[in-house]
């Protein structure tokens, strides 16, 4: 026997609860994840259309109450119904529950209310008005006549106006429309964060001979019975983007439409002017800054297929198109395409998945691939196009690499190299523009020396050690810790402890070394309000700052023609983050700092500073070589044993008492090798998350590595099984999390 958990309501706000019907025998081979059916529902059994969310042999109910469906509702599969079939895929494949799963793929569930203006309309016919006016104007009322005099004019009067200039009240109009002189209509008004009243339309660019190759490579693909995903491996400033708008030019044609996911708001501002410019009205922007309201709006505008082309972050995937034909998929790379709450979904990953439920196409793409993605296409999963050149054979930007322990030695202890000085001084003079990055959120913690750029690494697991309060050094994936040393190790050097640097220090010393220079800064503090990302951006872009300071979200897709000189200010910030991917990350970022240089008319530079010259993600970084780079850190990752060499998950456990956290973290690891007894399984910890304590609830993290992935995904459906029946974890919060 076959039991099916369905939703009756999808735009409900509670949907929080699904029921448990009994699957007739006549159907159990047709039934599927997502379909709508018919069922009675209520004590009066009425019958209402459901949507299928899971389907089990498990009865969850007693079966005197079980009811039975009564059929599939054929020829109705909507863009709902999808949705909820690729919500079920995340929650087998990333592990939440089926209601978290909806609320990510649904996520406009709040009752919120359609904005209207309304509108006074003559309700009968004109040679009447007239009539009724000329008897109108004997009479005392005055306000009455004005509004049936301008009706007769205009037919249709907006209620404020005529409210505003006419005088006329909500009792003047409540008695002619008892009289049936005139009715009130109500138009929806669709609320639009997007300001596009200065953006010029913008005819097709040509492509370049190299950018027709890639378009070409790619439509060959696409004519394949099964087209696989596609990845664009494109140096920066190689035009991309036109090769996107060329492929979305075509989706639309055919009557579909299209997803561009971008990985942060911050790049939000120049997309949505780029496409906007060709595409037009067809151009809708969906992100997390935006108001309820707008969000709803610009939902319902993808439903009724009043926009074509949707243009977001992570969350704009799921957006409700019927005829979805194309997903593309800018900086695959970015690591902001994870999600870091339940379901911790990919958006490379799923956005795949939704292709192959919506028979979509599926195109990405980077100058910098991540690992996953390269090795996808290395192993023929993926298609790969290659773009090699620079849009109108612009040079690459000329790269230096800084040793910091030589300025170090030559007396310089300021943050900007002499270098760096010596050429941002040159481009202030030239009254051309400077970048400097500076990664600094998020990597604060590693502890290194300042003479010879040793890092305090684990010897167990080859990340760096993070710095605690009380002078100790911990190991966040095994638990490894040990005291913080008061001279170097390997040198002796006195001058060893955590890199302390913010870009609201850059921002002094820059504004000390060259008075009257203006700066612009760019990072969390000053971007948390409504607007502020196109603000800075726009302000930069018309030239009302010569320097732009900022954390990584200055270096990701942003296109100034001005630009001429980025400065990283300290690349090993991200070289030495407690993670197994802060080679490739690192790797990235100066790959994507290093491009946005000289991407006008005028030649670029970079200057990359580090206490790591010789390290191969910045040598690599420096001449641009994604494949160098990749053979590199791809041997050892096999070595090690680490995604995409091998599939990786780790169990999160958080809780409010340290104690119990520790013994039921212990246990999953104890039940875990209980139900896996092959040699090939690798398991570390339970050790402290890299925040061990937040807000006083305590994390604890197993991380699980094994070659196939489908291993692991049943050693989750094990834990969760056994986490529901034990009550020790009731009071624990159990996250599952796939690399």
């Amino acid at each position: 026997m076959i039991y099916a958990d369905i939703i009756i309501d999808i735009s409900s706000d509670k949907l929080d609860r699904s029921f448990q019907y009994r699957v007739p025998e006549k159907l159990e081979r047709e039934i599927k994840v997502g379909m709508v059916v018919s069922i009675p529902f209520g004590n009066g059994n009425q019958l209402r259309k459901g949507y299928v969310t899971g389907l089990s042999d498990k009865l969850k109910i007693s079966s005197g109450r079980l009811k039975d469906i009564c059929g599939i509702c054929s020829g109705e599969e909507t863009t709902e119904s999808r949705l909820i079939a690729l919500a079920a895929w995340m929650k087998e494949n990333y592990g939440s529950t089926m209601i978290q799963a909806l609320k990510t793929v649904l996520p406009i569930q709040e009752r919120v209310k359609a904005k209207e203006k309304k509108y006074i309309c003559l309700n009968i016919p004109e040679d009447t008005g007239y009539q009724i006016l000329a008897d109108l104007e004997k009479t005392r009322f005055k306000a009455r006549t004005r509004l049936l005099k301008e009706l007769l004019e205009k037919k249709r009067l907006e209620f404020t106006l005529a409210s505003k200039e006419l005088g006329t009240t909500s009792a003047v109009v409540k008695k002619m429309q008892e009289q049936g002189i005139i009715r009130i209509e109500y138009d929806e008004i669709m609320r639009n964060s997007l300001d596009t009243s200065d953006i010029p339309k913008e005819d097709e660019k040509l492509l370049t001979e190299e950018q027709e190759t890639a378009v070409r490579q790619i439509m060959e693909e696409w004519e394949k019975p099964f087209p696989r995903p596609v990845l664009i491996e494109g140096v920066t400033g190689s035009g991309k983007t036109q090769v996107y708008m060329k492929l979305i030019e075509w989706t639309v044609s055919r009557g579909e439409q299209a997803i561009v996911l971008i990985p942060e708001i911050a790049l939000t501002y120049q997309t949505v002017r780029r496409f906007y410019a060709r595409f037009g009205d067809k151009v809708s922007v969906i992100n997390s800054r935006q108001s309820q309201g707008e969000r709803y709006d610009q939902f319902k505008r993808a439903k009724r297929g009043e926009v074509q082309v949707m243009i977001g972050p992570r969350s704009a995937l799921f957006t409700p198109f019927s005829n979805l034909g194309l997903i593309v998929i800018d900086e695959e790379h970015e690591p902001s395409y994870k999600s870091e709450n339940s379901p911790r979904y990919h958006a490379r990953e799923t956005a795949v998945q939704r292709s192959i439920l919506e028979h979509a196409k599926v195109v990405m793409g980077s100058a910098t691939p991540s690992m996953e993605a390269y090795s996808q296409a290395m192993r023929g999963n993926y298609g790969l196009v290659r773009l090699n050149a620079r849009y109108g054979s612009r040079p690459m930007p000329q790269v230096s690499v800084v040793d910091l322990r030589e300025e170090l030695k030559a007396g310089n202890r300021s943050v900007l190299s002499r270098e760096l000085r010596e050429k941002m001084k040159a481009r202030f003079e030239k009254k051309e523009q400077v970048m400097l990055f500076l990664n600094r959120r998020g990597y604060a913690g590693f502890v290194s020396c300042r003479s010879c750029g040793h890092v305090m690494k684990c010897p167990h697991c080859d990340v760096s050690l993070s710095e605690h309060n009380n002078d100790r050094l911990l190991c966040h994936y095994c638990g490894y810790e040990t005291r913080k040393p008061q001279s170097c190790p390997v040198c002796g050097s006195p001058y060893i402890g955590g890199f302390k640097a913010g870009t609201q220090q850059i921002e002094k010393v820059v504004r000390e070394s060259f008075p009257g220079i203006r700066t612009l800064r760019m990072d969390f503090d000053t971007t948390r309000t409504k607007g502020s990302y196109e603000r800075i951006l726009a302000s930069f872009a018309a030239h009302d700052a010569d320097v732009l300071i900022g954390t990584q979200m200055i270096v990701k897709g942003h296109d100034f023609p001005d630009v001429t000189l980025v400065g990283v200010i300290a690349a090993d910030l991200s070289l030495n983050a407690e993670d197994y991917r802060c080679s490739e990350r690192t790797f990235q970022l100066l790959c994507q700092a290093a491009g946005r240089g000289g991407r006008g008319n005028k030649p670029g530079e970079a200057v990359i500073q580090t206490y790591h010259p010789d390290h191969y993600s910045i040598q690599a970084a420096a001449v641009q070589d994604y494949q160098a780079f990749y053979e590199e850190e791809m041997s050892y990752r096999m070595l090690l044993d680490y995604p995409p060499a091998s599939h990786m998950l780790a169990v999160l456990g958080s809780g409010p008492e340290d104690e119990s956290l520790v013994q039921a973290m212990h246990y999953l690891k104890l039940y875990i090798q209980r139900i896996y007894k092959g040699n090939d399984l690798h398991v570390i910890g339970p050790a402290y998350a890299a925040v061990g304590k937040v807000k006083d609830i305590y994390r604890q993290v197993i991380y699980l590595k094994h070659e196939d992935y489908q291993v692991l995904v049943k050693i989750k459906d094990q834990l969760e099984k056994y986490i529901e029946i034990n009550s020790g974890f009731r009071k624990m919060y159990i996250q599952f999390d796939f690399s």
